[in-house]
């Protein structure tokens, strides 16, 4: 393994409880190297499912976060100038691709769509990425995968990944855990007992049956960490909950006392 990309390497297991069988699927794909799309609401667990399985692969892991401004040369390289001249620098993409990492596009649906189409020779069976600036076509290492994720409850017809990159994927579903596999995770990586945890959750469950009436996203179960934390730290759980989960997602006063409401229930 190159030297480049082994300061990507995740060198702790990183905490996940399996929802269903997604690790024995990732794996399966992984092993034909199959790009794959990993679909679901904002912090669902998306992300750390990939720094999981790259563990548990023991490969790199290189992560890109996606935005609007991003250029097809932010994910490929381009040249810049130094003292000795001018030098071609890869990009996150074509590092992942030469050394063999696994290159994960968070939130790729935010990208704009000519930036994304420089993936597509990476995505099927060429397996190459073109540096047309350079003149090279860099042949994919054996152990590189892509792997894209994006929120669908986002999508629309200006933010939505075209048919022919979607189609290039395998994907798999995420969404929020069933509640005992939730509370088990907020209890762990906030440190609050599991019987706190429960009550957060049930916060957060009744918030999402407000998803479309009324609030855009529910409480996703990494703010459920975030306040989870600050009661472990002795915070008054009421307060704790409104900084951490209703004001970060509504400024409509009648939601916000919706929502203050459930809170009290539980607390």
């Amino acid at each position: 393994m190159s030297e480049i990309v082994e300061q990507y390497r995740i060198q702790k297991e990183p905490y996940y409880l399996p929802v269903a069988d997604e690790v024995e699927l990732y794996e399966a794909a992984y092993s034909v190297r199959m790009p794959m799309m990993l679909k679901g609401p904002t912090g669902c667990g998306k992300t750390r499912f990939v720094e999981y399985m790259a563990w548990r692969l023991g490969k790199p892991m290189i992560t890109v976060a996606c935005n609007e401004d991003m250029t097809a040369a932010d994910l490929v390289g381009r040249f810049l100038l130094d003292s000795q001249g001018t030098r071609w620098q890869d990009g996150p993409l074509a590092v992942a691709a030469r050394h063999g990492a696994i290159c994960y596009l968070d939130e790729v649906v935010e990208a704009r769509q000519d930036t994304t189409v420089v993936i597509h020779p990476l995505t099927d069976n060429r397996r190459v990425l073109p540096l047309e600036k350079k003149g090279e076509l860099v042949h994919a290492h054996p152990d590189f995968q892509i792997v894209i994720s994006y929120n669908p409850g986002y999508q629309s017809l200006m933010k939505d990944l075209k048919q022919s990159t979607k189609q290039r994927f395998g994907a798999l579903d995420f969404n929020y855990p069933a509640h005992d596999i939730e509370s088990e995770i907020v209890s762990h990586e906030s440190g609050v007992s599991r019987e706190m945890a429960g009550k957060l959750v049930n916060v957060a469950e009744r918030a999402r049956n407000l998803k479309g009436h009324g609030l855009d996203e529910g409480i996703s179960t990494r703010m459920l960490i975030h306040a989870g934390s600050l009661i472990a730290r002795q915070v008054d759980p009421v307060a704790a909950c409104r900084l951490a989960l209703v004001r970060p997602i509504t400024d409509d006063p009648d939601m916000r006392d919706a929502l203050d409401a459930a809170i009290t229930t539980y607390f």
